[in-house]
């Protein structure tokens, strides 16, 4: 029996939850609310469509009720205001840090084994500042930013080079910012063929451009931050915990010397199973990607200044 807790029951919160339910990735969900009557309305809705998508998945969904999280072996931290257009993911931390050390400190008391996913924007800083107040070991609270930056990478290779999405291999690391993200474009393949010999120069920095601003675009488009994406992104990283598939996935873990960084919580590939984020693995940089993840380690640690400036850490 697996039991998992999203929090916060607006686009992406529930799009996570449903992907969990309808794919049968966990026993029990729970998806909670501040707002009255929305987490319930939610998984209602969604439990209409079991007998239609065949799944039986046990589904709660309630107000501000955090007894009922108890005992979740993984939690996924979505709540927060949402990007408006125009608005970058560092605007958003003075009102989201304190809806997310709220919500931490109410995980942690309920369980307190957990792993955290934390979703909320800025991922990078809200992540930092979980794991200062949480208490928990750092391999079990991170940040999914990766695994979405990664599919969009995915998603705009393909349409350069028209082949599907799932024959590619190629991850973006660094902040989950639309100024601090890395497309790793040396490592990109394409059934084991360098993307850089499929691409010209032109093509590919077309691509880079195009991921590093892909929540902006949908941002402008949708007149809100996107939902299907980041949802599916969040319950792909959850289906890798609580199945313990070890796959490595780019997400936003504290390091400790890694990459030549320290007390900085930021995107880097990691093997990611029951006990969260469990190993990171150090790619061969070009001499560009790593220059680019070193400036943008240094933007994210500008960002969490802010915590300290708040009083939030």
């Amino acid at each position: 029996m697996t039991k998992v807790t999203v929090v916060g029951a607006g686009n992406v919160g529930a799009t996570c939850a449903n992907v969990l339910a309808v794919r049968e990735i966990v026993s029990e969900l729970v998806l909670i609310d501040v707002k009255e009557g929305l987490a319930e309305g939610k998984v209602l809705d969604m439990f209409q469509t079991a007998g239609l998508l065949d799944f039986d998945t046990k589904m709660t969904g309630v107000t501000g009720d955090w007894a009922a999280t108890k005992g979740s072996d993984v939690v996924v931290v979505t709540s927060g205001v949402p990007r408006k257009p125009g608005m970058t993911r560092e605007e958003l931390i003075g009102v989201n840090a304190g809806i997310v050390k709220d919500v931490v400190e109410k995980v942690v008391k309920y369980s307190p084994d957990t792993v955290i996913l934390m979703v909320a924007n800025p991922m990078d800083t809200m992540t930092y500042l979980a794991a200062k107040v949480s208490g928990l070991p750092g391999n079990r609270i991170f940040g999914m930013g990766g695994a979405l930056d990664s599919s969009r990478f995915r998603c705009y290779l393909s349409k350069a080079l028209n082949v599907n999405p799932n024959e590619l291999e190629a991850m973006v690391i660094g902040g989950h910012g639309d100024t601090t993200m890395v497309p790793v474009t040396s490592l990109a393949t394409y059934k084991g063929v360098p993307v850089g010999t499929l691409l010209d120069r032109e093509a590919l920095d077309g691509v880079v451009a195009d991921t590093m601003v892909g929540g902006a675009t949908l941002t402008k488009l949708l007149g809100t931050s996107a939902w299907y994406a980041p949802g599916a992104a969040a319950a792909f990283v959850v289906e890798s915990i609580v199945r313990d598939q070890k796959r490595v996935i780019p997400s936003c873990v504290m390091l400790d010397g890694e990459y030549g960084q320290k007390d900085v919580c930021i995107g880097v590939p990691t093997v990611i199973g029951r006990g969260g984020a469990e190993k990171v693995v150090e790619l061969p940089l070009s001499a560009s990607e790593q220059e680019l993840f070193a400036k943008s380690a240094a933007s994210v640690r500008a960002t969490n200044e802010v915590l300290k400036e708040i009083k939030a850490l």
